[in-house]
């Protein structure tokens, strides 16, 4: 008999008491870095979320796009201008990011899923006024935050068997307002309006790391802002974080700040032991499901 074989049976059994622990919970996957332009990590994380669904898992994927902005905006010649690092968004820029966002990233990632045997649709913050916006710093333009999510038609799409990709483009509260919105900022808004049992953000880094530079692998949210206070956690993974802070106070269960990077990284973080990344919860796990071993924490 292959080992291999015998190996992959044994996973598959080892996984039983995940898959019966998040059967009919609701994950939302932020989806964005590298592996959003690299074909094959493409069509991995494409078959990681077609898996999820086929376990009864409800996944609902939220993406960016930043480079793919940016090599757009370089195509057509249109300046970026920044403030305090962050790009402002003018009237003509943001239907550039509508173009990129809604358009070749969503429909991309459609096409893996559908490719991996999925049922995926694209959506954007606009549809069904998923996601309504106000100016974030009227000095950034175009740039949203959410201040009313309307999440029923997720709901009525996962339901219906699909798994929705939504683009993080966002109507205002005036007509033909249109603002980009951070990826994993309505990632964090729609998760907490769905109080998905998991948010999964997906990151270029390996989690998130203490004053020795070692990786914390579960953290309650009054940790997580000391760190912010005392500067352990800086730079890119302070709005990852706060984030985190965010949809959890909304009434996500828990947030995993994940490598990306690593094969399958959603898999790992659901369906092992093991993990694959930073989790921050505030609750109590709830009563473990039979089969976990003792003294293994229910996730």
């Amino acid at each position: 008999m292959n080992r291999d074989w015998i190996a992959t049976a044994r996973t598959l059994s080892e996984a039983l008491p995940y898959m019966q622990r998040y059967s009919g919970a609701v994950v939302v996957v932020k989806f964005g870095g590298n592996a959003m332009g690299d074909d094959d990590a493409m069509a991995e994380f494409a078959r990681d979320i077609v898996l999820m669904k086929q376990v009864g898992i409800h996944p609902v994927v939220c993406h960016g796009g930043g480079p793919m902005i940016n090599e757009l905006l370089g195509k057509l010649g249109i300046e970026s201008h920044f403030v305090r690092g962050k790009r402002v968004t003018t009237r003509e820029t943001v239907e550039v990011v509508e173009m990129v966002l809604s358009g070749l990233v969503n429909k991309r990632i459609v096409q893996a899923i559908n490719d991996a045997g999925g049922r995926a649709v694209g959506i954007s913050g606009k549809d069904d006024d998923l996601m309504v916006c106000e100016p974030d710093d009227p000095e950034l333009g175009f740039v949203g935050r959410p201040v009313e999510m309307n999440v029923q038609i997720i709901r009525d799409l996962y339901n219906a068997g699909l798994i929705p990709v939504i683009a993080p483009v966002a109507t205002g509260m005036e007509d033909n307002e249109t603002f980009n919105v951070n990826g994993d900022t309505a990632a964090g808004a729609i998760a907490g309006a769905l109080k998905a049992d998991r948010l999964l953000l997906l990151t270029d880094v390996s989690g998130v790391k203490n004053a020795e530079g070692e990786v914390m692998t579960q953290m309650h949210p009054d940790h997580v802002r000391e760190m912010i206070a005392d500067g352990t956690i800086a730079g890119g993974m302070i709005p990852k974080t706060e984030t985190a802070l965010k949809a959890i106070e909304d009434g996500v269960r828990a947030v995993v700040i994940l490598d990306g990077r690593v094969p399958n990284a959603s898999l790992l973080e659901l369906f092992t032991e093991h993990g694959a990344g930073s989790l921050i919860r505030s609750t109590e796990p709830r009563v473990k499901p039979r089969g976990l071993r003792q003294g293994e924490s229910e996730l």
